[in-house]
């Protein structure tokens, strides 16, 4: 790992929270793929468009493996700090989950910042949760066994999703859940001990919150912090009823120790947790499977998850 940082730096590329939203994005776009795995070959690879609450139609695609009858999906939200990021720029990853588990995998595209602000992303993973249970039918995919799952951010916005399903009655199968973003402020010791030179540095932090968030008085809502954050009442919310969830962490990350504060929340509320921390392994580290054999090893053991909660 620490040969893939030295690689990264000597590459001398400008940091991302130096350039402008559009040219971080482009930039994020131009390298997802160097370091990431193969696409593996699936016998479907279709767009979509999911409608949102306001008519907009959000970009999606569906990857699935052939299969006789219907598909158990999972519902995939990028990580790129609600800022960059893309379903392109993390096909390769959702192409080995949809191999590797068996399963259809349907990435979005939901809007970002700083064109859309906070709740935005959020209120565009759940209309695609509630478009893609109206459409699983016609999609052939089952809706009796969907999962939520996503990195970083967007395992920030599966962790949200979770919750609006349960209190919408919604039963899912699983949060796959790569070291997800979970509180509303970063002061924790890895916050501290991982700021400076592996990957996600607390500069990159503060740019991807400064175009996402409206007021630091967003930090404080469950929808962005569901670890810490409250309600209209400024009551935390409740875990309980919550589909279980498996988290792969990676060791030197700042978002270590609020994804294991997290997965503790959650067991102390009855629901069942699986926490993978990989040694060694910086934030990202799944799209370097060309380069760190851990990332195959997190493929294979989010996709064993995937099968144990599809069966």
């Amino acid at each position: 790992m620490r040969g893939v940082l030295d690689r990264i730096d000597r590459a001398g590329h400008p940091a991302m929270h130096s350039l402008e939203p559009s040219q971080a994005r482009a930039a994020y776009e131009a390298g997802a793929g160097v370091l990431d795995v193969p696409l593996a070959p699936l016998a479907r690879v279709e767009p979509l468009v999911i409608p949102a609450r306001d008519g907009t139609g959000l970009p999606a695609r569906l990857l699935a493996p052939q299969a006789a009858g219907p598909l158990p999906v999972l519902l995939y939200f990028h990580g790129g700090g609600f800022t960059v990021g893309s379903s392109a720029t993390h096909e390769a990853l959702c192409r080995q989950l949809a191999a590797m588990a068996g399963c259809a995998v349907v990435s979005v595209d939901y809007r970002l910042a700083p064109e859309w602000k906070f709740p935005t992303a959020v209120e565009d993973a759940w209309d695609s949760l509630q478009w893609l249970l109206r459409q699983a039918d016609a999609l052939g995919l089952d809706p009796a066994r969907v999962a939520v799952g996503g990195d970083s951010a967007g395992g920030t916005l599966s962790l949200v999703t979770s919750l609006m399903a349960r209190d919408a009655g919604v039963a899912l199968a699983l949060q796959l859940l790569f070291y997800p973003g979970c509180a509303g402020h970063q002061d924790t010791r890895s916050h501290h001990e991982f700021a400076h030179g592996f990957l996600l540095e607390k500069a990159h932090i503060d740019y991807f919150f400064a175009q996402y968030l409206r007021s630091p008085a967003d930090r404080d809502d469950w929808r962005f912090a569901p670890l810490d954050g409250v309600d209209d009442s400024g009551a935390p919310r409740d875990l309980d009823g919550l589909a279980p969830a498996w988290f792969g962490l990676a060791e030197c990350d700042p978002l270590t120790d609020e994804g294991i504060a997290m997965a503790d929340r959650l067991r102390m509320a009855g629901v069942p947790v699986e926490l993978e921390i990989y040694p060694g392994m910086v934030h990202g580290f799944i799209q370097f499977g060309r380069a760190v054999p851990q990332a195959i090893e997190a493929h294979r053991h989010a996709a064993d998850a995937l099968k144990r909660a599809f069966s």
